[in-house]
């Protein structure tokens, strides 16, 4: 991250947003149950990232949901054209912050269940994932590399973590 010229675009994406780039960003959030998904195409730059809540819901509000705003970035990399088969994806977060025991599947893991199913139903294999866990991350996606730092989040970071 140091290396990176400081006069870079910066961004910081809430809960319930996503991020599409064709020039050079760095685009952080902080993710706990949510999920952020990332995905680069090398050959045009193209690149894009979302911070989902919940794992499905209605086209209505759809970047808060995993499942809709992975069907809208697929969608808004084909409207500039770029073909999915040409995309790195990485999946991040899905934390259970508050320790769901049991049989009883957290927030956290069904939205990562959700963002791998999609994925895969979209013909896309997922080449670096982060998720799980019981603690929250930070994220700085970097897209014209498509490169992702990660800081793992201690409670007392001084961080609200947000999702």
């Amino acid at each position: 991250m140091r290396d990176l010229p400081p006069d870079l675009t910066r961004v910081y994406l809430k809960p319930g947003e996503l991020h599409f780039a064709t020039g050079p960003t760095v685009v952080s959030t902080v993710l706990g149950s949510c999920v952020s998904v990332t995905m680069f195409d090398r050959l045009s730059g193209a690149a894009a990232i979302c911070h989902a809540l919940l794992p499905e819901g209605p086209r209505t509000d759809a970047f808060r949901y995993v499942d809709t705003s992975i069907l809208h970035m697929l969608e808004t990399f084909s409207a500039h054209g770029v073909h999915r088969r040409r995309l790195e994806v990485k999946i991040f977060g899905g934390a259970d912050m508050i320790g769901v025991g049991g049989s009883r599947m957290g927030v956290g893991r069904r939205n990562v269940e959700i963002a791998t199913q999609v994925l895969a139903a979209s013909g896309l294999d997922v080449s670096t994932c982060d998720v799980g866990g019981i603690r929250g991350r930070k994220l700085f996606f970097v897209t014209h590399t498509g490169d992702v730092f990660l800081k793992r989040l201690h409670q007392g970071d001084g961080v609200k973590q947000t999702g």
